[in-house]
């Protein structure tokens, strides 16, 4: 790596109307993002509208609260270690793309783009499925909105009007956010996790001190018919949906005005606040009235029950108040992850280069914006069951990267007591080095929890099938843009993705172009 990529670790941030220029036409982003933004874009992102809806479908798989908050737990502590490899990795890396610049780096173009792929595709869905969230919270709030023009049914989902005009305005609306500067959506993101983490607090504290909320209604801890050990697993199971946006700190890496060393801590502490979240929510649920009494099939949400009964009008005002942040929060934050993804591949130029375009007024990857939201416009009209395989499946995309990333890490990084390897500081470290191993194994227990059959966390039929398309459509596009990738060599793609050329030990012998 060159020595002025190392620089972007230790120099002051740099004016917020200038651009690098690696190339000719390769514009680097402005350096905007203050550490409490990036924090608040990880954390929004991570807890979306699932904190709030589904902790009593967490507590029936998993036979209980405890088994529930126990699985969400050791997910957000698995999530920490493979959160090690991100971390150095974007110190080393400070540059958009996140895992497909890794990906690159230790494995090659080919490898790089099935990453990237996966991450497209999973970040353009959960932005999809946040802003479908949100139309169906108003479901629950406000239907005499949502439910207006109903159109069709998709895998027994009604399909209204209303609520594809309420996901559409969500859309356009944060896309808009986003394209008008990070300094702009990385505001706003802090501002709304403050209001989220600000309103659980109060379900808190409006819970415990009701008549009607205990803690004693939290027991019975399991419910004794599903086995301790497979609750817990099933819950940890889910972990990569539901930490996934802790990665977006190292997408957002090249926009950083601070040293890229402080990525590792801002990922553990969002991870953390984020477990904290999803296990205060589970409480709060537990809480507010016997839990066993809210897990019947009918309640649709069983929460929203829960803490009206408790807290009444207030407690629900709370509630959508929280939700409403954890979906917003989300829905901007993967706006900012996907479109990092699709300038890097635009660099790489994978896919058509008008993606590494950055707009010249407000220093943004419009096109890559623009592609996500049109993208993400689509899934409204399908039904959320159908969205919800599609996320289902791009679970496995995450995972993958995980895998990338801490395989990456692995190569990069030597045991305590040999000397640094040229242009990359800390990477003579026992710690990291085992960590990223343990990444590894923890990403491949993931796949493997999430394909094997028979297992507990295996994915349906439907995510299965929309894998395989998914795939195939990766494959005709890989096909396609194979003969113009053949007229890149490795250090051209490297320039335009790094900023500079990978670590020496890494360049293969006899490289050119290679796909």
């Amino acid at each position: 790596m060159s020595s002025s990529q190392n620089s972007h670790d230790q120099s002051t941030p740099v004016d917020s109307t200038a651009h690098t220029e690696t190339s000719s036409d390769v514009v680097r982003l402005g350096k905007h993002l203050k550490p409490h933004w990036v924090w608040a874009i990880a954390l929004g992102s991570a807890i979306g509208w699932g904190a709030f809806i589904l902790p009593a479908d967490w507590m029936r798989d998993g036979g209980g609260p405890l088994a529930a908050m126990l699985g969400l737990a050791i997910g957000g502590v698995l999530m920490i270690v493979i959160g090690a490899s991100y971390g150095y990795l974007a110190r080393v890396f400070p540059v958009s793309g996140g895992a497909f610049a890794y990906t690159l780096v230790g494995f090659g173009r080919t490898h790089a783009f099935v990453c990237a792929w996966f991450m497209t595709l999973g970040y353009t869905s959960i932005v999809a499925l946040n802003a479908s969230a949100l139309a169906l919270l108003g479901k629950h709030t406000v239907p005499q909105i949502i439910e207006v023009g109903h159109l069709y049914t998709v895998a027994g989902w009604d399909v209204y009007l209303g609520e594809i005009a309420v996901a559409t305005l969500a859309l356009v609306l944060f896309a808009v956010v986003n394209a008008r500067g990070a300094s702009l959506s990385g505001g706003v993101q802090f501002i709304f996790c403050l209001v989220m983490i600000l309103a659980v607090l109060a379900l808190v504290i409006g819970v415990i001190a009701s008549p009607a909320g205990s803690f004693s209604n939290v027991t019975p801890l399991t419910d004794g018919r599903v086995n301790p050990v497979v609750g817990v697993t099933v819950i940890v199971a889910i972990a990569p949906w539901a930490y996934i946006g802790f990665d977006n700190i190292p997408q957002a890496a090249e926009e950083f005005a601070f040293p890229a060393r402080k990525a590792f801590r801002l990922i553990v502490w969002s991870l953390i606040a984020a477990a904290a979240l999803y296990c205060v929510m589970i409480l709060v649920t537990a809480s507010a009235a016997p839990w066993q009494d809210m897990m019947g099939e009918d309640r649709v949400w069983a929460t929203a029950d829960a803490v009206t009964s408790s807290m009444g009008g207030v407690g629900l005002a709370l509630l959508v108040i929280a939700a409403v942040m954890g979906i917003v929060t989300g829905l901007n934050g993967f706006y900012v992850a996907g479109s990092r993804v699709l300038l890097a591949l635009g660099r790489a130029q994978m896919i058509p280069r008008v993606f590494q375009r950055v707009h010249p007024r407000f220093g943004t990857p419009h096109a890559g914006l623009l592609f996500v939201m049109v993208a993400a416009l689509a899934a409204p009209w399908f039904g959320r069951t159908a969205l919800s395989w599609i996320v289902d499946m791009a679970s496995i995309g995450f995972t993958f990267a995980f895998l990338y990333t801490s395989a990456c890490a692995f190569r990069l990084l030597r045991w305590s007591g040999s000397a640094d390897r040229s242009a990359l500081p800390g990477s003579a470290s026992t710690w990291r080095k085992l960590a990223s191993a343990a990444g590894v194994l923890i990403a491949v227990a993931f796949i493997l929890l999430l394909l094997v059959p028979g297992s507990p966390a295996q994915l349906s039929v439907p995510s299965f099938m929309a894998m395989g398309v998914w795939i195939v459509i990766g494959a005709v596009f890989f096909a396609v843009r194979r003969s113009h990738s053949r007229t890149l060599t490795d250090e051209q793609v490297d320039q335009a993705v790094l900023g500079g050329p990978r670590p020496d030990f890494l360049v293969r012998n006899g490289a050119g172009a290679r796909m």
